[in-house]
């Protein structure tokens, strides 16, 4: 797994502030990356201790704790605590996942939390997602069409149609996968990374859309699409158990059987 991106002409320093929990019977630390641009310090880890029998399961109860009880200037992203909205994604020792579904008792040792890798860091674990957004709006992920639609009515899918979109539209745009992914690390100004390709697909196989070849057009290009490689690393880290790699091979399969 890569490390997340520092700030330009910044280091790692080595000696952060150690949060105690006093009397605790059952203390698990956490390791979190700690960076204030307004500050003028350079990234940090600060060590937080927590008391397990009076926290909740998941690690954003953990940091939820930490910021409520230890250190009110702790920011990260949160919302829903379902792992629904994909809010709280970020590294916990080396692996990308949801805050509020990763159980405390999961996670082996001192925990180390660090933002999503490879990101721009705005604050503490809070990552930059413009341009990955940016990237999302490019695919126009929205029903297209070029019929009138039925007057009245609406579009129609049949149980067969609708079942090819299992799989697909569970994606919540948390980013994991495409930040777990070598080739998104290194080209992701040009290659668009498995989440967005997933919701490329997304678009490709609904029956409803009419615009299929229009957009295969857009993804046709030796970056923007064939710079997966299949490292599979995107299936493993997914929150939602999907997979964009298989997404990805089916565009392909798309765009080759179309040359035929």
């Amino acid at each position: 797994m890569a490390e997340f991106r520092l700030p330009k002409n910044s280091r790692i320093e080595k000696n952060g502030t150690i949060h105690k929990a006093e009397g605790a019977t059952s203390v698990k630390k956490f390791k979190v990356y700690r960076y204030n641009p307004d500050s003028g310090r350079n990234p940090h880890f600060d060590t937080f201790e927590i008391d397990t029998e009076a926290c909740g399961p998941m690690v954003l109860d953990a940091l939820i704790k930490m910021k409520s009880e230890q250190d009110s200037t702790l920011t990260f992203r949160r919302s829903c605590r379902e792992g629904i909205c994909g809010s709280c994604s970020m590294n916990m020792n080396g692996k990308n996942g949801l805050a509020c579904t990763t159980a405390i008792e999961d996670l082996k040792g001192d925990i180390t939390i660090t933002p999503l890798p490879h990101m721009e860091v705005i604050k503490d674990l809070v990552p930059d997602f413009t341009h990955f957004y940016a990237q999302y709006a490019s695919i126009e992920p929205w029903l297209k069409t070029k019929t009138t639609t039925p007057s009245g009515k609406e579009r129609l899918q049949s149980p067969e149609e609708r079942e090819k979109l299992d799989g697909l539209y569970e994606c919540i745009l948390c980013a994991c996968c495409s930040t777990s992914c070598p080739s998104y690390w290194w080209n992701s100004d040009k290659f668009l990374g498995p989440a967005i390709l997933l919701q490329a697909y997304r678009w490709l196989a609904d029956s409803r859309d009419e615009y299929t070849g229009e957009r295969l057009d857009e993804l046709e290009d030796p970056f923007r699409l064939y710079r997966c490689h299949t490292i599979m690393n995107c299936a493993n880290a997914c929150p939602k158990g999907l997979s964009p790699a298989r997404a990805i091979a089916e565009i392909k399969k798309l765009e080759a059987e179309r040359q035929v």
